[in-house]
Parts: C-alpha cells; sequence; structure tokens
C-alpha cells in the first residue's frame, strides 16, 4: 500500500512536467504566435507579476467569496429541499416537472438577466454561483434520502424512534455520501457561475481581470490569471473533498484511499 501511495505522489509531478514539456515544445517546434500561445515560461513570470501587483489578491478574495458564499446559500436550499422531496413522495411528484425544467434551461444564458436584475455588484454574482451549484447537491439529496435501505426504517420503526432520531441518525448519514458528492460538484459550478458573472458584468475578481487582460492584449497575463482560477478552483473542490474525510469517515469511498495496517 505504502509503494502505491508513494508511486501516486511521483506520477503526478511527472504528469505535470510532461504537460509543460509538451506544451513548450508545441510552442517552439510550430512556431506558435506568443499572441496564440505565449510560452509556458512566460506565463509561469506572469503568474508571478501578479502575485506582486497589489490589487490581485483583492480580485481573489472577491471571487472566492462570491464562490463560497453562492456555495453555501446552495447546499442549505438544496440539501433542505432535497431532504423535504425525499420524504414527501405527492411534493416531489408536484415539484419534479418544475425541477426537471429548471435543469434542462441553459442557466449561462440566465446570466445577463440576473445581471440587469440585480446589478454589476457582488450580488448578481452571488445568485449566478448559487444558481449553477444547486441543482447537482439538490439531485444527489434527493437520490440520497430515497436510496435509504427500507430494512434500516423498520428498525428504527422496531425501537419507536421518533422522526428526529430517525433522520439524525439514519437519514442524514446514509444520505451524506450523496450529498458530499453533489457538493464536490456544485464548488466547481459555484467557480464557473461567479467567474462567468465578473465576465459579462464586474469591476473586480479574476473574471474581470481575464477581461482586462484580454483586452490589453496581455496573453502571457490572461494565461496566468487562467492559472490562478485553476488553483483556485482546485483549492476549494480539495477543501468539500476534505469534508468526506471527515463527515463520512466509514464510507468506502474514504476506507478505499486509506492505508491499511500491516
Amino acid at each position: 500500500m505504502a509503494g502505491k501511495k508513494s508511486w501516486t505522489w511521483i506520477t503526478t509531478p511527472l504528469l505535470t512536467i510532461a504537460f509543460f514539456a509538451a506544451w513548450k515544445g508545441y510552442v517552439y517546434w510550430f512556431d506558435v504566435s506568443p499572441f496564440i500561445l505565449p510560452a509556458p515560461e512566460k506565463v509561469l513570470i506572469a503568474v508571478w507579476h501578479l502575485l506582486h501587483e497589489e490589487l490581485i489578491f483583492n480580485h481573489i478574495r472577491v471571487t472566492m467569496t462570491e464562490t463560497l458564499v453562492g456555495f453555501f446559500f446552495a447546499s442549505v436550499i438544496g440539501v433542505g429541499l432535497g431532504v423535504l422531496l425525499g420524504k414527501v413522495h405527492w411534493l416531489e411528484k408536484a415539484l419534479n416537472p418544475f425541477i426537471v425544467a429548471t435543469q434542462v434551461v441553459p442557466k449561462i444564458a440566465l446570466v445577463p438577466l440576473f445581471i440587469v436584475w440585480f446589478g454589476f455588484g457582488i450580488t448578481s454574482k452571488v445568485i449566478i454561483a448559487a444558481v449553477l451549484a444547486f441543482f447537482p447537491i439538490l439531485t444527489n439529496t434527493l437520490l440520497g434520502i430515497k436510496s435509504l435501505d427500507a430494512g434500516h426504517r423498520d428498525v428504527m420503526a422496531s425501537i419507536n424512534a421518533s422522526r428526529w432520531d430517525t433522520f439524525r441518525h439514519l437519514d442524514l448519514p446514509s444520505a451524506m455520501p450523496y450529498i458530499l458528492t453533489g457538493m464536490e460538484v456544485g464548488i466547481v459550478l459555484a467557480t464557473i457561475g461567479a467567474v462567468v458573472g465578473e465576465y459579462l458584468g464586474g469591476n473586480e475578481g479574476l473574471g474581470f481581470l481575464a477581461v482586462d487582460t484580454m483586452a490589453a492584449f496581455e496573453v502571457d497575463a490572461l494565461f496566468g490569471v487562467i492559472i490562478l482560477l485553476t488553483l483556485l478552483g482546485f483549492g476549494l473542490y480539495a477543501c468539500v473533498v476534505a469534508l468526506r474525510r471527515v463527515l463520512t469517515p466509514w464510507h468506502e469511498s474514504v476506507q478505499v484511499h486509506r492505508p491499511k495496517d500491516n
């Protein structure tokens, strides 16, 4: 097990190096214009310069705030509504057509409408992030509540457990792996929503900075902003993934990645 874990830590850096080497080779051998694809070392230099700019951390803070606040509201409403629909079957059947209809709507196309309704400030970005993150959290929560084993419910009924005790000791723990899966997807979509909102209507944030560098034809800086966005999104995703180890240490998805004792 230890050998496999060490091999994983080796392959990731090697793949990263291979990616940048292929990038550099493509730019060099095909003589690609820096206005189309700058060399990786120029992008890394641009990232270094961005990190030393006075306002860069304010842009990062704004994008992170929009993402986390939108994700919070999406999680609270999505989990709450998912539990309610999973418990009240007639309500699920009544609202299911509306849920499906809202899922098939291209939500990115609604971004300009949200900006018109809520302005160019942080509110519209938070709402966009929440809307994009809401549906995977809702659907996974609903799936988790509906996937409970009937025998477990019978056991709770046999000991005369109250509805609250059944929910706290059976429903919520059993549905938590599904909920966390929805949250892992949701945090990614929330980041995308915040950035798209900044891209279409904003004056701060990494999405706005990407538009600003593109308008100035600073392609290397644009790629630098993209790298910062990637690192931000990856960090937020990793935090949600870490919750799985904290909240569901008993689940197979966590146990399979833990080293076994000899």
